[in-house]
């Protein structure tokens, strides 16, 4: 089924649901987790845009219930619909979109249509809009009791009890939060103008919440309704499902509708830390979804905290992987790339810091967010996959725990994780001249601030890379070093 759908939307309009926007030379999305709208906006004019990244997924921009503690999972119980949040109000959200979308940085926004807030109690949101949760009334939308699943819910408790049984998985209760109807015309409605409504503002697509949760055919009865962007494309939609192969509900379900998130990506590469020889076919050829439908990742906001399903993930704590897998995932010609930008937190429900990221001499953040996409080892590899972007891998060499690999003649990239240092002789497939290691370096104003690579004429580059804290060289056609004389030698820094 998925394949004849798939098959069908790849020549009509639905096809650009699987298409990220990105602006030409950009690659890349980073999901700055619950940061404050004026703050992504500075961070697009200051850090983003002019590193070549290609869109920001932002946190649910909705109002939600306020929740004691005030938990990061409070943004995943909305109340209404209306755009007021901790991250800021409608206005700062729409000064954000254009800003970003001015330095060619997309927004994707993280939506939650499957639920309303958690049964039971009353209150007011974080935009002061009232609810009732005992009651299902939900004015600020509207909803009612009628809007909600509860009659077609077959499990005792009203809660998922069964994951084996796929009806209740969509019909019933995700950890007791109200659960929507999307079979019925007038809620699609609703959330078709929600949506529409970010479209409006700039908005190029959405990271659709708890996709599992929600029959396939309703949200494409959904999707179908959405407006254009003004360039006249389809939003991009990416679709969190949790497969867990066991279970009825699969994520071929949903790949003619859009991207879906593949968390075996993440933890199929956590389990080769000292392994890395194997990933010279890693994708499709290790079971994962295909290509054009996969959203890639190493980490998300839930696993990093041990939520969801799985097995282990290369977080923040594990900064050396995390550098290395992720100059690797930027590298790899599979899936759309996500890198997760997290704030620090000594128990899993912890919501953000209460001030804003300060920004260090060095370029890493303060005041308790973590900005993994600050590091340089990171923030360099979004201008590398630019450049890389529609070349296949080429000159693939392995030895234990050692790797490198071309992208056509636009790219190569090397990784060192043995005990010994590697020292070899490689063919980049690069033209000749003098490139910059963005992993050792920023490459600005047509200069290297690291190490130089010089490839000959016949596109090989003597490279050694010791054992040290920063194993990777990453080098593309868009950061050449600065020679004007065609001596580097000034430029050339020792690799360690």
């Amino acid at each position: 089924m998925w394949v004849f759908m798939t098959l069908l939307c790849l020549v009509g309009s639905c096809a650009a649901q699987w298409d990220p926007n990105f602006a030409p030379g950009r690659a890349g999305i980073v999901h700055l987790f619950e940061w404050h709208w004026d703050t992504i906006a500075d961070e697009c004019e200051q850090l983003l845009g002019p590193n070549m990244w290609a869109g920001v997924q932002i946190s649910p921009p909705t109002e939600n219930r306020i929740i004691d503690g005030r938990p990061w999972w409070e943004r995943y119980q909305p109340i209404s619909y209306t755009l007021s949040t901790r991250s800021g109000d409608r206005q700062a959200l729409a000064n954000m979109v254009q800003r970003c979308n001015a330095v060619g940085v997309k927004i994707y926004a993280d939506v939650v249509i499957n639920h309303m807030c958690g049964a039971g109690g009353t209150g007011t949101g974080t935009g002061g809009t009232y609810f009732n949760a005992d009651t299902e009334d939900f004015p600020g939308v509207p909803y009612s009791s009628a809007d909600f699943n509860d009659a077609n819910c077959t499990s005792s408790s009203g809660n998922i009890e069964d994951y084996q049984d796929a009806a209740e998985v969509r019909n019933c209760r995700l950890y007791g939060l109200l659960d929507l109807n999307q079979g019925s015309d007038e809620v699609r409605g609703k959330m078709v103008n929600f949506m529409n409504d970010l479209i409006s503002l700039g908005v190029a697509g959405f990271r659709m919440d708890a996709s599992k949760h929600m029959w396939p055919t309703d949200l494409e009865a959904i999707f179908k309704s959405l407006n254009k962007l003004p360039d006249g494309s389809t939003p991009f939609i990416y679709q969190e499902v949790i497969d867990q192969e066991s279970e009825p509900v699969s994520a071929s379900e949903y790949y003619y509708l859009g991207r879906v998130t593949e968390f075996e990506y993440g933890y199929n590469l956590a389990s080769n830390l000292n392994n890395i020889q194997v990933l010279q076919n890693f994708g499709e050829a290790w079971g994962m979804m295909p290509d054009m439908n996969a959203l890639v990742f190493l980490n998300n906001h839930d696993n990093q905290r041990g939520h969801g399903a799985g097995g282990d993930v290369i977080t923040f704590e594990d900064p050396y992987d995390l550098k290395i897998f992720t100059a690797y995932m930027m590298a790899w010609p599979y899936g759309v790339p996500r890198v997760m930008s997290s704030y620090y937190f000594s128990n899993s429900d912890q919501g953000p810091p209460p001030n804003q990221r300060s920004v260090n001499a060095d370029g890493t953040c303060g005041n308790g967010w973590v900005c993994e996409h600050r590091w340089r080892q990171i923030k360099n590899m979004a201008a590398f996959a630019a450049a890389a972007a529609g070349q296949p891998v080429t000159n693939w060499w392995s030895a234990i725990d050692q790797i490198a690999f071309s992208r056509g003649n636009k790219a190569f990239l090397a990784i060192n994780k043995a005990s010994a240092t590697l020292s070899r002789s490689f063919q980049t497939g690069m033209p000749a001249g003098e490139y910059c290691n963005v992993n050792s370096g920023d490459f600005v104003n047509n200069a290297c601030t690291g190490s130089c690579v010089s490839v000959d004429g016949s596109g090989f580059a003597s490279i050694s890379i010791p054992p040290s804290s920063d194993p990777v060289v990453a080098i593309h056609v868009n950061a050449p070093c600065n020679c004007p004389s065609g001596d580097c030698s000034s430029n050339v820094v020792p690799l360690s």
